[in-house]
């Protein structure tokens, strides 16, 4: 129960003031009245209204912006005595101050100012200069004080950035606060926190099983420590699924180097390979087969009129006219220039220059003869009107040289 304070009034007290409602605060105008009848008549006067606002708000309470309640110097007397304001006390009786004034914010859930609040708590215990603050009439106490003050501001800031989702921030605020004292179960807590929206799985487990460890009853720790290990359950799935998946690419690309070295197919990669739509060299059915048939994504050129046609699954016993006999006419060809029976087809070779390959070849034939390869995992087979085919391997040659 609190005393309340009795004051006597004076003999000239009005009456007729209401004691439980505050006085509503004059405006402007009327403190600009004030000064107007006020003793210095003659000195206010002479001053415009907004001169008399201008002067008013270099003062704390009316101030709109430092800059402009600042001198030429840069300098507020009345800020500056503010601003000593938080230093009066000793070092940890002025880091408690930010900490109590964090704690406000922070229950207000305004987690910004919270955090700012806090931090400067810190930047005072961690400041090395002790001139700033009043000397402690018993230094051990002191020390204590600053060690409970300065764990609780690390412990306190975590929660803020946990809010705001800074979470490696939180991390290491609670890396701090148990650096200073082990056993803090809040520094664990919001440290599992963290580190499980980050989805470090195993560090959160880790961290919140060693906070459980200081309070087995905790109910909040608890309740984390089954999301952390109801999610580690679901990555360990996914890493399961993901190192069998890479194991079966792997024997995937052993069977299919083999078949290909079997078939005397060569390869040769380039700086700038094509984008295949995910086509691929592969077999099929089975990739995991060494019997089963060879597919090949094949890429018809029709050089002499910058052209082209993409097959994604070729299998290698289909012959070359297979293809031909459903992509001829060609709908551009207003000549009439692309016929079966009109046309050559050529292939690059390991040498640089071309071969001349029979369109009832199979794609394996035109493959496996030792002197044709495959670059960048796709065939090239160029197609070319017997009428131009001469001038088109001039112009091959010449560049060539070039």
């Amino acid at each position: 129960m609190t005393m309340s304070r009795i004051e006597e009034l004076p003999d000239d007290f009005d009456e007729s003031l209401s004691l439980n409602e505050a006085p509503a605060a004059p405006s402007i105008e009327e403190l600009y009245e004030q000064h107007l009848s006020g003793p210095d008549q003659n000195h206010i006067s002479s001053k415009s209204f907004e001169e008399i606002v201008q002067d008013m708000s270099k003062t704390p309470l009316f101030m709109n912006s430092v800059d402009d309640a600042t001198t030429d110097d840069g300098e507020n007397i009345m800020i500056e005595a503010i601003k000593a304001l938080q230093y009066e006390g000793t070092k940890a009786e002025v880091a408690q101050g930010f900490k109590e004034r964090g704690n406000e914010m922070a229950a207000e859930k305004k987690w910004t100012d919270a955090k700012e609040f806090y931090s400067k708590g810190i930047a005072v215990l961690v400041d090395r200069g002790e001139d700033k603050w009043d000397k402690p009439q018993d230094m051990e106490a002191e020390q204590k004080l600053r060690t409970t003050v300065e764990e609780q501001l690390y412990v306190n800031r975590a929660l803020c950035n946990l809010e705001l989702k800074n979470y490696r921030s939180t991390t290491l605020d609670c890396a701090a606060a148990l650096r200073i004292n082990p056993s803090n179960v809040k520094a664990h807590y919001r440290s599992a926190a963290a580190l499980f929206a980050l989805d470090k799985v195993l560090e959160a487990l880790d961290v919140a099983s060693r906070g459980l460890k200081i309070d087995p009853d905790n109910v909040v720790l608890k309740k984390l420590l089954d999301q952390i290990r109801a999610r580690a359950t679901v990555k360990e799935q996914q890493d399961r699924r993901r190192r069998a998946e890479q194991k079966r690419k792997q024997q995937e690309q052993l069977v299919l180097a083999t078949a290909l070295k079997a078939r005397n197919i060569q390869l040769r990669g380039s700086k700038d390979p094509p984008n295949l739509e995910g086509a691929s060299i592969r077999l099929s059915p089975d990739p995991l087969s060494p019997t089963s048939m060879l597919e090949f994504p094949v890429m018809f050129l029709y050089p002499m009129h910058n052209q082209s046609d993409f097959i994604k699954a070729w299998a290698e016993k289909d012959a070359i006219e297979h293809h031909l006999s459903y992509i001829l006419p060609l709908p551009w060809d207003s000549k009439n220039e692309y016929k079966p029976s009109a046309i050559d087809c050529y292939m690059d070779t390991v040498s640089g220059g071309l071969m001349k390959i029979g369109k009832k070849l199979t794609l394996l034939e035109a493959l496996s003869n030792g002197k044709t390869e495959i670059v960048d995992g796709l065939v090239r087979i160029y197609v070319v009107p017997v009428s131009l085919a001469g001038r088109w391997i001039d112009e091959v040659k010449r560049k060539k040289n070039k």
